[in-house]
């Protein structure tokens, strides 16, 4: 396969992007969207997200060549940094055009979700605020989901809580294998204000408070997943905490466990989404 495609798509951030679209699907799926509007919602997510990967590459591109970044295509070389920057704003109009059918509420919030990306990108990150961004657009996957339906429904405010705390967990457990680098360069968000020891920390304890919520929202004790993802966040919570001085790889794969655990619960949620 040619060279610059592979750099490109590399750029786009295709893990996480295509991890976030799979969840907002899930959760179109849950609350009951049609065929037509479940595609356009996944797919349109999926190209705002690559959109904030791809603007994330090029913004930071003097920055990662400054430290070495050989995971970073234009930091290797292999791409140039206009190319990439075309690509991040094609893929912004694409996103909001594939959004557009499924009415303006729901364009609305997913220009909340990814115009936050963004502003994370642009500078937000620098600041003590790093995490709004995170909360605000994790906060609105469920919104996304319940506007896109052919009536639009709001969105349970309980999932709109879950939703804000994985994203604050994600902002910590995102930034923490690269505290040391971003600090080199300038970037000092909350988790790099914080420490590494209490970003660890407070990113269990926004899992299990997920965890909590749902079980509230889920009408209480009862409904078994969210019960069953409760009894599960404790025990990954207190296991991960006591590994949270050390960036292992043991102690990371925990809190993608916790937060894979809190992202199943809501999507089981079905009906239960709606307000």
């Amino acid at each position: 396969m040619p060279r610059k495609p592979v750099a490109l798509a590399l750029s786009a951030h295709p893990g996480p992007s295509i991890a976030v679209s799979i969840v907002t699907s899930g959760l179109g799926l849950a609350v009951g969207l049609d065929p037509l509007r479940l595609t356009l919602l996944g797919v349109s997510m999926l190209a705002g997200q690559f959109s904030i990967g791809l603007s994330n590459d090029w913004i930071d591109a003097d920055r990662d060549r400054a430290v070495g970044r050989r995971d970073k295509p234009i930091s290797r070389g292999d791409i140039n940094v206009g190319a990439v920057r075309n690509a991040a704003w094609v893929s912004l109009a694409v996103a909001l055009a594939l959004a557009a059918p499924l009415g303006w509420a729901a364009e609305a919030a997913l220009l909340l979700i990814v115009g936050t990306g963004w502003a994370y990108n642009v500078g937000l990150k620098k600041t003590a605020f790093s995490i709004v961004a995170y909360v605000l657009s994790f906060g609105a996957l469920s919104a996304f989901a319940t506007l896109s339906r052919p009536v639009p429904a709001a969105p349970a405010l309980w999932s709109l809580l879950v939703g804000g705390l994985l994203g604050a967990a994600a902002h910590f457990a995102n930034t923490l294998p690269d505290l040391e680098d971003d600090r080199s360069t300038g970037v000092n968000g909350l988790p790099h204000r914080l420490g590494r020891r209490a970003s660890s920390v407070l990113t269990y304890v926004l899992l299990l408070a997920a965890s909590v919520i749902e079980v509230i929202g889920a009408g209480g004790f009862g409904y078994v997943p969210a019960d069953v993802g409760l009894g599960a966040s404790i025990l990954i919570t207190v296991a991960g905490i006591s590994v949270a001085k050390r960036p292992t790889r043991l102690h990371f794969r925990m809190i993608i466990a916790a937060a894979l655990i809190d992202v199943a619960v809501l999507l089981f949620a079905g009906s239960r989404l709606l307000r």
